[in-house]
């Protein structure tokens, strides 16, 4: 079963890091004062969205085997607090939140994790999809140009949070200039392991049916609560 922080988000909402930020071969980027700014445009984006439609792909790197998995599928949010991750890769796959809970399912060993939501730092990452949270509520920002970050057409908000926690140490949120969309996020975690989203092709304010966020495993699945 892949550990929760890899099929979540946080998204992600929660990413491999290929840029220069932390790479030892080249100096690390000039912050940009304008930090503020791109957040609020990014806050207001989002705080006119009740839904969000995309399809991802994942980059799992894990930093003590030097190993990365790919992952790709289609996710869906919906405000108060829904999501669903569907995987085509790894086929089945499915991360479900109701807003109360949140079910993991892993298919090839008919397994479902199951957690409440506010138990998760991971999801503090997508709290400005969900409309659960502001992403000031989190994160202390520092502003990269894009060009520098290997994202041309955009701007890099990299986020400290303003608690330590062992979830994340760093979440990179790429954002679109032209839309202030965030086409990808970036989770570093507190062992160094980095989780990629890049979301393709996104939409906001389609329909979505209540049904999405509820989910049934397959009759024989072991369920796994902490």
């Amino acid at each position: 079963m892949p550990r929760l922080s890899q099929m979540i988000a946080v998204f992600v909402a929660c990413a491999t890091l290929f840029c220069a930020l932390q790479s030892a071969a080249q100096p690390a980027p000039a912050p940009s004062p304008n930090a503020d700014k791109v957040v609020a445009s990014v806050q207001s984006f989002y705080d006119k969205s009740n839904t969000f439609k995309s399809d991802f792909e994942q980059k799992f790197w894990v930093k003590a085997f030097n190993t990365e998995k790919s992952s790709r599928g289609h996710v869906t949010f919906s405000k108060p607090g829904k999501m669903e991750w569907v995987y085509s890769e790894p086929r089945d796959n499915r991360v479900v939140s109701d807003g109360s809970i949140i079910r993991v399912y892993d298919a090839d060993n008919k397994q479902m994790y199951e957690q409440p939501v506010d138990t998760l730092q991971y999801l503090a990452a997508v709290s400005f999809l969900t409309g659960t949270g502001k992403l000031t509520d989190t994160f202390n920002f520092q502003l990269f140009p894009g060009t520098q970050m290997k994202f041309p057409g955009g701007d890099v908000l990299v986020g400290t949070p303003k608690t330590p926690a062992p979830a994340y140490s760093k979440v990179l949120f790429y954002v679109d200039t032209a839309t202030s969309q965030v086409r990808r996020v970036m989770v570093i975690d507190g062992q160094g392991n980095r989780n990629r989203f890049d979301f393709v092709n996104p939409k906001i304010n389609e329909p979505v049916t209540s049904t999405q966020f509820k989910f049934t495993p397959p009759p024989g699945t072991s369920i796994i609560r902490p």
